[in-house]
């Protein structure tokens, strides 16, 4: 059988442990208390509002006893999955990027965030469609729009055919 870390990878251990509490048929606001935890706390925590501290999962995981650690774990994976997110929104999927577009600059330290304008001007005078199409999905089209528009390049239609 797979322990809780395994099967909800990913998944805030809040809502995790909504379900368990459910399962079992127990409410939250005793239990916070009886854990010697705020409600409201609790709640925050429950709704994937708020990160599990260590401390207070291992006196969940005893008093409900769940295998020491998973909860935890669950919070790992999770704010894994979080970071991983932000990272993917900071910069396009290079790797459909032709690094030679690039070739005046160092392309490994371009700031995809602040200099926003001149990448997209140059993808869209020199890149092909599944390079522009990257460009839009990353800035979205009305940043797209602004940069071009300021830009007075050639018309492109934002909405590239797959």
């Amino acid at each position: 059988m797979l322990s809780i870390s395994e099967k909800y990878k990913g998944i805030h251990p809040g809502i995790v442990l909504d379900r368990e509490l459910k399962k079992r048929a127990i409410k939250q606001r005793p239990f916070a208390l009886s854990i010697g935890e705020h409600p409201q706390s609790f709640n925050a925590i429950i709704k994937g509002k708020r990160s599990l501290p260590i401390s207070l999962a291992l006196k969940i995981e005893d008093k409900l006893n769940i295998n020491e650690g998973d909860l935890v774990l669950l919070q790992t994976y999770f704010d894994i999955k979080k970071e991983k997110e932000k990272l993917q929104k900071s910069t396009p999927n290079i790797s459909l990027i032709r690094r030679i577009l690039f070739w005046d600059t160092d392309f490994d330290k371009l700031d995809w965030v602040k200099n926003y304008r001149a990448i997209i001007k140059r993808i869209f005078e020199r890149g092909n469609n599944e390079e522009k199409k990257e460009i839009i999905r990353f800035y979205g089209n009305e940043k797209i729009s602004e940069a071009l528009d300021s830009a007075s390049t050639l018309p492109i239609n934002l909405h590239l055919e797959s």
